[in-house]
């Protein structure tokens, strides 16, 4: 068994690691949680400032009506849940609503639309949603599903920051949560944003019923890109009934992650990708004080503020603003986000 004093570096002379292999990474879960928690700490205070959070706010700019069939989600058509469908939100509607996640506090502001793919009808509205978000001076981030090359340039033309494209689960049981769109379709699109020079926000979804070993093999995925997303969202699942997860997790509790795991899934993420921001998503507004602390501690450094994801409930900005000053953190300010270079 791995030891906290011979645990792999997160760092191969003097550059960020992407080899790291299963066995390396099932041997970090399986550390000691103090030992664990303090290497996560430690890595994430040589790279990140100590006791700063990223606060992001993350709208639906086009809820429901999704083809997709992802077991998790609400706003898939084959999901009994009642979110209804609508259209693509008006672009003055969608930022209105930035500027007042501005005036909360947020730095990041993410839209969401439940899409397969977007038609190419449809990315003047998002281009003019993502230049006049950029004009606020916040970060940008869209979730529209997979992307061609050409929607991935005039993504990246209109200034936008990040594009999320999750992979949320490992390799092994992805064709378990969902069988509309396949592994390497997800890895695609990634490659697509990352050539056009967009920041890449790529993680998942935890406490679907799945193994150790699938948490490993979900890291592994991410820790072994050619280029570590810059964004690394931790979600754990919202269970919704009409939901094929949500129902599956109704009926046996035992599936639910519990927190001390979910805990050892940030730190081990922190641990394997150093630089990236790591989020603490969907999730928290189930989630003790003590479990958040936790999460914070093994190297979480951005959340989503405000009452809702996408169709779930969230903690709510003053329930964020109590734990972050019982905690003594601090709201991350604004530094122009970093472009990657198209390669």
């Amino acid at each position: 068994m791995l030891t906290a004093a011979k645990s792999p570096s997160p760092e191969v002379e003097g550059l960020v690691r992407t080899d790291w292999t299963r066995a390396q990474i099932a041997a970090l879960f399986d550390l000691p949680f103090d030992d664990l928690m303090y290497e996560a700490q430690t890595v994430h205070r040589r790279h990140h400032a100590a006791g700063q959070v990223q606060l992001c706010t993350l709208l639906s700019i086009k809820t429901g009506g999704c083809p997709e069939d992802c077991g998790y989600c609400s706003q898939s058509k084959s999901a009994d849940s009642g979110v209804k469908a609508t259209k693509l939100m008006d672009p003055r509607a969608v930022l209105q609503m930035a500027a007042q996640a501005k005036d909360n506090g947020s730095q990041r502001f993410c839209m969401g639309a439940a899409w397969r793919n977007p038609k190419d009808r449809d990315m003047p509205a998002i281009v003019e949603m993502v230049k006049g978000v950029r004009q606020m001076g916040m970060e940008t981030c869209m979730t529209l599903g997979m992307l061609t090359p050409s929607q991935a340039a005039m993504l990246a033309d209109a200034g936008l920051d990040y594009y999320n494209h999750n992979i949320d689960t490992s390799p092994e049981r992805y064709d378990q949560v969902i069988t509309t769109r396949t592994f390497a379709e997800r890895l695609d699109t990634l490659e697509h944003v990352r050539e056009a020079g967009i920041n890449v926000c790529c993680g998942g979804i935890v406490g679907m019923g799945e193994t150790r070993e699938d948490r490993v093999g979900f890291v592994h995925a991410l820790a072994t890109l050619p280029r570590h997303p810059e964004s690394v969202p931790v979600n754990a699942l919202v269970p919704v009934r009409g939901t094929v997860l949500g129902d599956m997790l109704a009926d046996t509790p035992l599936a639910k992650i519990d927190d001390i795991e979910f805990v050892r899934t940030v730190a081990v993420a922190r641990i394997t990708m150093p630089l990236s921001m790591v989020r603490l998503s969907a999730g928290r507004e189930s989630m003790s004080e003590a479990t958040q602390a936790l999460c914070f501690m093994a190297g979480a450094n951005s959340i989503f503020t405000g009452d809702k994801l996408l169709t779930a409930g969230n903690a709510g900005d003053s329930a964020d603003a109590a734990l972050m000053a019982k905690l003594g953190l601090r709201a991350m300010t604004g530094a122009e986000p970093m472009r990657v270079a198209a390669e």
